[in-house]
């Protein structure tokens, strides 16, 4: 059986936050701004991951509400996020994602976010996925105030 699931996030941008993309430090003047480490992209594949399986969201695995979660790696979530849905049987067959961003640019760091996202998945590089987008200077995106995270997930469980 293949499940596909769907991840968004956004996060407003704040200046003494480092800007984080599948735990890649990109130089940038202003950080994503959140409970845990604000890592936008992070935080939608693992929506993407747990609404392919059924599992829930990441809202209900990780609550912005428990102290637990402050300043939380997100790399490290994503892990366990993904450990939960393989309990459920299920394997990632492929990840692709989209970053909404006018500045920094995210192809200078492609590769290393891609091997990231493998690397705390269990993946291949040939699995994952990354693109960078702008808004064309419109909306909060586009003025620098927001940054922007979707990805597809691609489940199958075994049978």
């Amino acid at each position: 059986m293949l499940k596909i699931g769907l991840g968004k996030d956004l996060h407003r941008l704040t200046k003494k936050r480092p800007f984080l993309l599948a735990g890649v430090k990109i130089p940038s003047k202003k950080g994503e701004s959140g409970h845990s480490d604000g890592d936008v992209l992070a935080h939608a594949v693992i929506d993407a991951i747990l609404g392919a399986s059924c599992l829930g969201d990441i809202g209900e695995f990780f609550p912005p509400t428990d102290q637990k979660w402050k300043n939380a790696n997100s790399m490290e979530l994503l892990s366990l996020a993904y450990e939960k849905v393989k309990t459920k049987g299920f394997s990632i067959i492929n990840i692709d994602c989209v970053i909404t961003c006018d500045t920094p640019k995210i192809l200078p760091y492609r590769e290393q976010i891609r091997k990231a996202l493998a690397d705390a998945l269990g993946l291949e590089c040939e699995s994952v996925f990354v693109k960078g987008k702008t808004n064309e200077g419109l909306g909060a995106i586009g003025k620098g105030k927001a940054v922007e995270a979707l990805a597809v997930c691609l489940l199958e469980k075994a049978s």
